[in-house]
């Protein structure tokens, strides 16, 4: 579904969730997650040029442009396009093979990035199928575990800005 960009990934996220737990959930969303995009790319390298130049011309060169300006610290730049909801998932998975996003940046910027994500969807999974009231769904734990994901993600960003002179 991720390589083809079909819709519903989400319900499988929440389906992993209900079945296998957080842990497991989580492991197995963004192993799969992560397996799809990195066909998507590799797909996109092989034919995609000229349906994303069609499709998407002033994104690209956007999206190019950003790439080349921020070339030394990539993979904090791919961090934040997963993280944040700037570029669709789609379009970075398609285009950064176009824009020469190297593999190894795009494949760890995805595979950190959609944890936070996966975590949310398998959490609400299992809150689904445990669901007795709306209070439920914020208990503590969950926003601990949130906020620690949220403080892991920007951490390369913060040591790297220290360093900078």
């Amino acid at each position: 579904m991720q390589t083809f960009m079909i819709p519903g990934t989400v319900f499988m996220s929440l389906l992993a969730g209900s079945l296998f737990g957080v842990f497991r959930g989580v492991a197995l969303v963004v192993f799969t997650a992560t397996a799809g995009a990195s066909s998507c790319y590799f797909l996109s390298k092989m034919i995609g040029r000229p349906l994303v130049f069609s499709l998407w011309p002033d994104k690209l060169n956007f999206f190019q442009a950003q790439v080349a300006k921020r070339r030394e610290r990539l993979l904090n730049y791919m961090l934040f396009l997963r993280l944040t909801p700037t570029l669709p998932n789609t379009f970075i998975n398609v285009a950064s093979p176009i824009v020469d996003v190297p593999y190894h940046i795009f494949f760890f910027g995805t595979l950190i990035g959609l944890i936070p994500a996966a975590y949310v969807t398998v959490k609400a999974g299992i809150a689904l199928g445990e669901l007795q009231s709306i209070g439920d769904l914020y208990d503590f734990n969950s926003i601990a575990t949130l906020f620690l994901i949220g403080i892991v993600s920007i951490t390369p960003t913060l040591v790297t800005k220290e360093k900078s002179p």
